[in-house]
């Protein structure tokens, strides 16, 4: 008796390949939703922050006649001070602050970095950070470092200082104006970080009346 040929393994399997294929169509149309959604949460709900450091930072790149290199070195960078002095800080503070005196920004940032994470909460480490940023023209990391500085202390002078000259390099002398003004709360008579940051400000309008 001749039984009738078996039915192809090819035949009976479709219609689960073609569920298979629908599945990962709905998966992959899953996923491009949540992407576009996401895309619009963060222009609906960016921070307003953002915007005009962004706007500094567009800034600063066309700032081609108003360097950080032109503005006077402020003394508590370039000052070895006495061997006692030096030998009571980290060594990768010192590392990082002889650095700085040599101009070796890149080295000064690492070896401060070192620092910081054994001590997190000193401001002078931040600030130091900071300004071998802002002289690698570096604006977005040095103001973050100013920053964190007076979070630490809100009386730091030379934060208050580089942080005005940054503002300064990112043509905002207003607010280079409102970080003079707490300096002088803060000295109450004339002091370095006063007049340095004065002495910026007047580079600063030379400049840009050029």
């Amino acid at each position: 008796m001749r039984h009738p040929p078996l039915a192809t393994g090819g035949a009976d399997h479709r219609p689960a390949r073609t569920l298979r294929t629908m599945i990962r169509s709905i998966a992959w149309a899953a996923v491009g939703g949540v992407l576009v959604a996401a895309a619009g949460f963060w222009v609906a709900f960016e921070s307003p922050l953002q915007r005009p450091i962004a706007a500094w930072l567009r800034g600063a790149e066309r700032t081609a006649d108003v360097k950080p290199e032109d503005w006077p070195i402020c003394t508590t960078m370039t000052a070895m001070g006495s061997d006692a002095d030096w030998a009571q800080l980290d060594p990768d503070f010192a590392g990082g602050k002889r650095a700085l005196v040599a101009e070796n920004w890149n080295g000064a940032i690492a070896a401060l970095k070192l620092a910081a994470l054994r001590d997190p909460r000193n401001a002078d480490i931040e600030n130091c950070i900071g300004y071998a940023y802002r002289r690698l023209r570096q604006f977005g990391p040095a103001m973050q470092h100013y920053q964190q500085a007076l979070v630490i202390n809100r009386r730091h002078r030379s934060a208050h200082e580089h942080l005005g000259e940054l503002f300064l390099v990112l043509r905002e002398p207003a607010m280079a104006e409102q970080q003079l003004a707490i300096l002088e709360e803060i000295c109450l008579i004339p002091c370095t970080e006063t007049d340095d940051l004065k002495s910026a400000m007047a580079v600063y309008r030379t400049l840009a009346t050029r």
